[in-house]
């Protein structure tokens, strides 16, 4: 008998676990906003150097707009850049070169020079095209040529939050419940997320965005917690993966948004400020009773039990567990909480110690791939918001496969598969030549749709793996590895100048390593939650 059988006598999964998963998951609808959002505020428009006055100067030299266009007679002060099709970006001539003009243009008074002309730096900044983005970080602050790696810097600096969120947040769940640290999240993001639209500076901007995501980390991890230790076993693979599926819906959400908008500031208010909405309504959600209890609350935890006793429409059940049937029912695990726990006990143990290891290679693999192919959309020559949402829609087919797999194969085989099978689609993308984008970008929909299956996986299975004792703490401590992953990700890409194929090479091994070691993990399906360490270690 285990807390497991208290809450099939309450109802399994019913009224108040409908209410409960359905309120936890609508926050997730943004969640994919928050850690794509570097694609839309972040995006690089079309730019080349400022030219002031070049009118006036064009008439100078008696060449009227009716003779010449605009964009042509930019050819007379920015050169073409390796390419030969494009206007530089980040350099112009010294000196006007009227002779690159089309030749129906009569310049008066000019000599050709067909030397080598000079060139200088954008010394007067850059003009932007606002054809697919109003406004962005990049155009705000000059992000381009030399500045250009701030860009990636800005996303890396809020992976590094969520890496920081998921190190403290872990942590500070085990000790002070899943409730108080998910309301605070929500007001963390909420409130520090707002407040990013009205950076005065590309410093401040960065500063805010660390704050955010580890709040984004902090609703995750507490979010996963309180759906599984709320829920019946056999409810848990449906449960998982139907809430992966608000935030597979939210990366077209965010498409709309962005598309509709198109201004940085707007859209980053857009994206945080319905999170004061969830902070307010959060107040109404149970906190785990299974954490009360090994917390010796167990009064507070009966208290939660009728509660959901009554919401399920199973009032008799309330006279019927008492404070004795509920510890009698935990009593393994009230003896177990009465030991501390720290982050050592995750590897103590030789069972706990290869799940963790294992876990951390997975995750960070899962987490590596996925950044490694869906943050850098403007590399696919599509539209960026059509490119979003295809994205989006491919991860449909793949969860309802990985659900099929998750409940009949078991997490395991699922968890493996789906690892290397992303892996195949990024090492067959290598031999796709460039010039079939059409290809390419199915290729990569497809590794993405895996990896993003991967993802499901890793959170349900993560947290089933883990006993309730020290679930955040592992759940922090194993996801630390998905940020560090997230982080590498667009560093890795630098390595493309070396080598085209080299960084697609290092995204495909890892997910190989990870689907190989993936199979080293013990199954979970249909298993009961464990709540000690040593429920870990005898199973």
């Amino acid at each position: 008998m285990g807390f497991a059988d208290l809450l099939n006598d309450v109802g399994g999964f019913g009224r108040f676990q409908w209410i409960h998963v359905t309120l936890l998951s609508i926050p997730g609808l943004l969640m994919a906003s928050q850690n794509l959002l570097n694609n839309f505020t972040a995006g690089m428009p079309g730019h080349h150097c400022s030219i002031p006055n070049r009118t006036s100067i064009a008439s100078s030299q008696n060449i009227s707009q009716s003779e010449v266009d605009d964009r042509e007679l930019l050819r007379a002060f920015i050169p073409m850049d390796a390419s030969g099709t494009k206007l530089s970006k980040c350099t112009r001539y010294v000196d006007a070169q009227w002779h690159l003009l089309e030749s129906n243009v009569s310049v008066i008074g000019h000599q050709a020079n067909f030397s080598e002309p000079e060139t200088e730096i954008c010394l007067d900044g850059w003009t932007y095209d606002k054809t697919e983005f109003l406004s962005t970080v990049v155009s705000e602050w000059d992000l381009v040529c030399t500045l250009r790696p701030m860009k990636q810097m800005s996303q890396t600096i809020y992976m590094g939050g969520v890496l920081a969120g998921a190190i403290i947040f872990g942590g500070l769940s085990d000790r002070f419940g899943r409730k108080a640290l998910l309301i605070w999240s929500y007001f963390q993001l909420a409130t520090l997320g707002t407040c990013t639209a009205f950076s005065p500076s590309f410093m401040t901007y960065c500063i805010f965005r660390f704050m955010t995501g580890m709040a984004v980390s902090g609703v995750i991890l507490n979010t996963v917690s309180l759906k599984v230790e709320w829920i019946p076993t056999k409810s848990r693979t449906l449960v998982g993966t139907l809430s992966s599926f608000f935030f597979t819906f939210g990366q077209m959400v965010l498409a709309g948004i962005a598309h509709s908008l198109r201004d940085w500031r707007k859209l980053q208010v857009a994206v945080c400020a319905p999170f004061f909405l969830f902070f307010l309504y959060s107040w109404w959600y149970s906190e785990s009773a299974r954490w009360l209890v090994l917390n010796r609350r167990s009064d507070e935890a009966l208290k939660h039990i009728h509660h959901v006793a009554r919401i399920n429409h199973k009032p008799e059940m309330v006279e019927k567990i008492t404070l004795e049937v509920l510890e009698c029912h935990m009593h393994k695990e009230v003896q177990s909480s009465k030991t501390t726990h720290t982050a050592y006990d995750l590897i103590r143990t030789t069972v706990m110690r290869r799940i963790s290891l294992c876990l951390m290679v997975v995750w960070f693999s899962t987490s590596f791939a996925y950044y490694g192919l869906a943050m850098d959309l403007q590399k696919f020559g599509v539209n960026i918001y059509l490119i979003q949402i295809i994205f989006g829609l491919v991860d449909f087919p793949a969860k309802l496969v990985a659900l099929g797999s998750l409940t009949f194969l078991g997490r395991r085989i699922t968890q493996g598969t789906c690892l290397l099978m992303s892996a195949l689609m990024i090492f067959a993308n290598i031999f796709v030549p460039t010039d079939m984008q059409s290809i390419r970008t199915t290729l990569a929909c497809l590794g993405k749709a895996f990896t993003s299956a991967s993802f499901t996986c890793i959170y349900l299975f993560t947290g089933e793996l883990y006993p309730t004792v020290i679930r955040q703490t592992g759940m922090g401590f194993t996801s630390t590895m998905a940020r560090v992953g997230s982080m590498a990700a667009p560093a890795v890409l630098i390595l493309e100048e070396m080598l085209p194929a080299l960084p697609s090479m290092i995204y495909g091994g890892a997910a190989v390593v990870a689907g190989i070691i993936a199979f080293f993990l013990p199954e979970t399906l249909n298993i009961p939650l464990p709540d000690t360490i040593e429920d870990v270690e005898e199973k």
